[in-house]
């Protein structure tokens, strides 16, 4: 099963290709879509960017981080900008009639490391080890990997 996993970003949204047999996961590719310029322009890059990267990669399920607000950081803007950023990537999912899981945060973590709470640093460790991975790939790709394993624990 190809797993495509996606970290929503108005500026930069990381996407993370595995195929996954019986919890045995391979590494496809990883990456990111980054935008610039106004909101509306920048959403439009993302719809375009994640419609190419399911048109050539042709995954089998996309998993889609939920949005999530700090409550010790709220900051209402970020979120609704968060927010165009999913509905493009949803979008663009839903265009090509691909089945979208998602997973928040906490849960992706407490997936890979243990803990709801494990540090980025921790969830980049167990990405590497997972996919057998000699460099740790940019940080919004490592996120959206470790929702694409995240996934495969859950449904193989």
């Amino acid at each position: 099963m190809k797993i495509l996993g996606i970290d929503p970003g108005s500026r930069v949204t990381g996407f993370g290709l595995i195929e996954a047999e019986k919890l045995k996961f391979n590494y496809l590719v990883s990456g990111c879509v980054r935008t610039q310029g106004e909101l509306a322009k920048r959403i439009t890059t993302i719809f375009e960017g994640v419609s190419e990267i399911i048109t050539r990669h042709q995954p089998d399920v996309v998993v889609v981080e939920r949005a999530f607000m700090r409550p010790d950081r709220p900051n209402p803007d970020a979120a609704i900008k968060l927010g165009h950023a999913r509905g493009a990537i949803i979008s663009a999912i839903g265009r090509q009639s691909i089945a979208i899981a998602e997973y928040s945060p906490n849960q992706i973590k407490k997936t890979l490391v243990g803990k709801g709470h494990a540090t980025k640093e921790q969830v980049a460790y167990m990405v590497c080890e997972s996919l057998h991975l000699r460099k740790k790939p940019q940080e919004d790709a490592t996120d959206a990997l470790a929702g694409a394993i995240c996934h495969a624990y859950h449904c193989l």
